[in-house]
C-alpha cells in the first residue's frame, strides 16, 4: 500500500503545479486590464512561461535521473512555488513576464520526477492508472484554482492571490521527503510490495547514452503527437477564462462559478483513459496496443472544437468539457507510452526529450493565439485544435509500434 500513499503525494504536487500555473489564468481579465495589457502581450507573457518550461523539460529530465526522484522533485517544487509567491510584485508586462519564465524553469521537473517515479514503483498494469492519476491532479488544480483564486481576488485582491497559492507547495515538501524514496532504499516498504515492484535498475545500466534515443522512430513518434496534440490543453488552460469573460459574456462571479466545469471532465477523462488500457494489459492484450486502441476514440471526439464558437455560452462549456475529457483521456496513454517504450533508467532523459515537443508545440501555439486573437478572432483558432489530435494519432500508430530493448 506505501506505493499509493506515493500515488497520492504524485497527485498533490500536479494539483499544486496547476493550481500556481493558473493562477495567472484566474485573474486574467483583471490583471491585463490594470496592467493595460494588449491579447498580444498577454500571449508573450504565457510565452516567457512555456519557454522555459520547454527548454527545462530537457534539463529536468537530466536532473532527475542524476539527482533521483525524491530530491529532484523537492528542488522542483520550492523553486516554483517561490517563483509563483513572486508574481504578486509584477508591476507590467516586464516584470510579470519574468516571474512566469521563472516558473516555467521549475514547473516542467514535476512531470520527470512522476514520471520516474512511476517507473520505479509501478507494474505495467498499474502504470496507466498512476499516470492517470498524475492527469488528474492537474485538472483539478487547474479547477480549484478558478474559483479560488477568483474569490481570494474579490477580498484581497489578485496580489494575495499569488502569496497563498505559492505558500501550498512549501507545505507538500515536508510530506515528500518524509514518505518518498526508491524502493530499494524505503525503510518502511514491507516484502510483499517489494516483490510487486519492479527491480531496481543496476549501476552498469545507469551510464547507458541518452543521445542514442533520437535514432529511434518511436520518440520521433511520440515527439510529433506530443507537438500537435499538447497545444490543445494549453489553450484550454491559459485562455479559457478571459475567453469566457471578453467573448460569451461571463462576468468575474460567472467564471468563477462554470468555467472549472471543463477541468472535472477532464480529470474524468484521465482516470478512465488511463482505467480503460490498464484493463486491456491486464486482460492480455500486448500493451502498446492497448494504449493505441484506447486513444482513438478520444482523438474522434476532438472535431467537436469546429462547434464551440458557434452555440451559446453555456452549451459552448459542455462542448469544451468534451473536448478536456477526451484530451486528458488520450494524454493518460500517450504519457504512459513514454514508461511503456524506455527502459526505466532512462525514463527521466527520454521524458524530458519527448516533453519538448509538447512545450515547443505550446509555445509556438500560444504565442500565435495572441496575434490570430487579435487579427482574426477565436474561430481560426477553434478550426486548427479539431484536427490536431487526429493527425496525432496517424503519427503515433505509425510510428510508436514497440517498445525499445530493455524496456
Amino acid at each position: 500500500m506505501l506505493r499509493w500513499w506515493i500515488a497520492g503525494l504524485l497527485f498533490l504536487s500536479t494539483v499544486i503545479n496547476y493550481i500556481d500555473r493558473q493562477a495567472l489564468s484566474a485573474v486574467a481579465p483583471v490583471i491585463t486590464r490594470e496592467l493595460s495589457l494588449s491579447p498580444i502581450e498577454y500571449s508573450n507573457i504565457l510565452t516567457a512561461f512555456l519557454a522555459a518550461y520547454t527548454v527545462m523539460y530537457v534539463g529536468s529530465g537530466f536532473l532527475v535521473d542524476r539527482l533521483g526522484t525524491r530530491v529532484s522533485l523537492a528542488l522542483f517544487m520550492a523553486w516554483w512555488s517561490i517563483a509563483n509567491m513572486l508574481h504578486a510584485f509584477a508591476q507590467g508586462v516586464w516584470s510579470l513576464g519574468l516571474f512566469r519564465f521563472l516558473l516555467g524553469m521549475g514547473e516542467s521537473g514535476n512531470y520527470m520526477a512522476a514520471f520516474k517515479a512511476v517507473s520505479e514503483w509501478y507494474p505495467a498494469k498499474e502504470r496507466a492508472f498512476v499516470n492517470g492519476l498524475i492527469q488528474a491532479g492537474g485538472t483539478v488544480g487547474a479547477a480549484i484554482a478558478i474559483p479560488t483564486v477568483a474569490v481570494i481576488n474579490e477580498n484581497y485582491g489578485w496580489r494575495p492571490a499569488f502569496i497563498a497559492t505559492g505558500a501550498l507547495g512549501l507545505i507538500w515538501l515536508a510530506a515528500w521527503l518524509y514518505f518518498y524514496y526508491p524502493p530499494s532504499e524505503h525503510p518502511r516498504i514491507s516484502a510483499a510490495e517489494q516483490a510487486i515492484v519492479p527491480a531496481p535498475v543496476s549501476a552498469a545500466t545507469e551510464k547507458a547514452p541518452w543521445t542514442a534515443l533520437l535514432g529511434y522512430p518511436q520518440t520521433w513518434g511520440l515527439l510529433l503527437s506530443r507537438f500537435l496534440s499538447d497545444p490543445v490543453w494549453w489553450f484550454y488552460l491559459f485562455w479559457l477564462p478571459k475567453y469566457m469573460v471578453e467573448n460569451r459574456g461571463f462576468t468575474m462571479l460567472e467564471m468563477a462559478a462554470l468555467t472549472w466545469l471543463p477541468y472535472v471532465t477532464a480529470d474524468a477523462g484521465a482516470l478512465l483513459g488511463g482505467w480503460i488500457s490498464g484493463q486491456l494489459v491486464a486482460r492480455g492484450w500486448e500493451t502498446l496496443k492497448a494504449r493505441r486502441i484506447t486513444m482513438l476514440p478520444f482523438a474522434l471526439l476532438m472535431p467537436l472544437s469546429l462547434l464551440v464558437n458557434h452555440v451559446s455560452a453555456k452549451w459552448a462549456l459542455v462542448l469544451i468539457g468534451v473536448i478536456t475529457f477526451a484530451h486528458m483521456g488520450w494524454k493518460s496513454n500517450q504519457a504512459t507510452l513514454t514508461n511503456d517504450i524506455y527502459p526505466r533508467h532512462l525514463v527521466g532523459t527520454a521524458s524530458g526529450m519527448l516533453a519538448f515537443g509538447n512545450g515547443l508545440g505550446g509555445t509556438l501555439f500560444t504565442w500565435s493565439t495572441g496575434y490570430i486573437v487579435q487579427w482574426f478572432g477565436y474561430e481560426t483558432i477553434f478550426v486548427i485544435m479539431s484536427v490536431l489530435h487526429p493527425i496525432s494519432y496517424l503519427m503515433v500508430a505509425r510510428l510508436v509500434r514497440q517498445p525499445l530493448k530493455g524496456a
